[in-house]
């Protein structure tokens, strides 16, 4: 990986944690991770794009890490998210980038372009597509397709409880997560059927080792993430469903103009999860290109480094020369 440099932003309220690579007059580039990983989840795509003449910068989102985590839910709505990475590209100058995002990351980098699009040039989602706003909160839905059985994000919504158990062994916890939403487990074995009040990881593997695609040194950083702060931050992403909704109202109308991409691994659980929004996606994002990643999970950035760097450079290429 290129030499890092670090630094802590005050912006937006809070402290935002961000690590940079590649030249200082580099076109800009925004990393954005998902849950629960960390800013070292792109490890694999930080020197090659650094290499391709980009600025890259990596933050630790909001509730990650070194960045501040507050307490409160509904600091973690999407329009708040968006406003972190907004004026931390002010005040580093970036009056144009190309955002990149995955997991949770992704709905940060299509709300991204819809509300700056004159700045966000280009736009990568990974696993999570973009259908644009839906007619109730997504969460309404759920509890009426879930009344009797386990959905995770309904399990993460009582504040406490998901982090009671997460929380209790956080090394387990994080090799459970990588694990059974990989590709190392049947497609949708994250989702098998549960009672409603049964226990994130019941019915799951611990493998008690670490994926091929994360070593030891690797996942540290993740530990290093969660280790003394436990998951409360990354958890409240999950508790503003309703909010999201109704700070987007402005957008429903909204489609994403700019180059997209998105890339989805053929047995994320995600990809059953979001099957109508796969299929609205072409609807809502007027240039996109879409593949979809054999033999691979969730983690795709990960699982399948080299086809995802190969992917994303040569979509920059067309549409985001450094």
């Amino acid at each position: 990986m290129n030499s890092l440099d670090h630094q802590l932003l005050d912006v937006n309220g809070i402290s935002l944690s961000l690590y940079s690579a590649g030249p200082a007059d580099g076109r800009p580039l925004w990393l954005l991770h998902g849950f629960p990983e960390c800013w070292h989840s792109w490890r694999q795509q930080i020197g090659p794009l650094a290499a391709a003449g980009y600025r890259v910068s990596i933050p630790e989102m909001r509730g990650y890490g070194q960045s501040s985590a507050p307490r409160e839910p509904a600091a973690y709505d999407l329009i708040t998210l968006c406003g972190d990475i907004q004026a931390a590209m002010d005040l580093l100058g970036h009056a144009e980038a190309c955002v990149v995002g995955h997991d949770w990351g992704a709905p940060v980098a299509w709300h991204l372009a819809l509300l700056a699009p004159q700045r966000v040039k280009a736009v990568v989602g990974m696993a999570v597509p973009f259908g644009g706003r839906p007619r109730q909160p997504a969460l309404d839905m759920m509890r009426q397709h879930y009344a009797e059985r386990f959905h995770y994000i309904l399990h993460f919504q009582q504040p406490g409880v998901a982090e009671q158990e997460m929380d209790a062994d956080i090394p387990r916890t994080l090799r459970m997560m990588m694990h059974n939403t990989s590709a190392a487990v049947p497609k949708d074995f994250f989702l098998q059927e549960k009672p409603a009040g049964a226990g994130l990881f019941d019915g799951m593997q611990d493998p008690g080792t670490l994926p091929t695609w994360c070593d030891a040194e690797a996942f540290n950083h993740y530990l290093q993430t969660f280790t003394g702060r436990g998951f409360h931050g990354a958890l409240n992403w999950y508790r503003n469903f309703e909010r999201n909704w109704q700070r987007t109202e402005a957008l429903a109308d909204k489609h994403i103009e700019q180059p997209a991409l998105f890339l989805l691994g053929d047995k994320d659980p995600v990809g059953t999860l979001e099957a109508y929004t796969l299929k609205q996606m072409p609807k809502r994002i007027a240039n996109l290109e879409q593949h979809l990643l054999s033999d691979c999970g969730h983690w795709i950035q990960n699982e399948q480094a080299a086809e995802v760097n190969r992917l994303l450079l040569a979509f920059l290429r067309r549409h985001y020369t450094a």
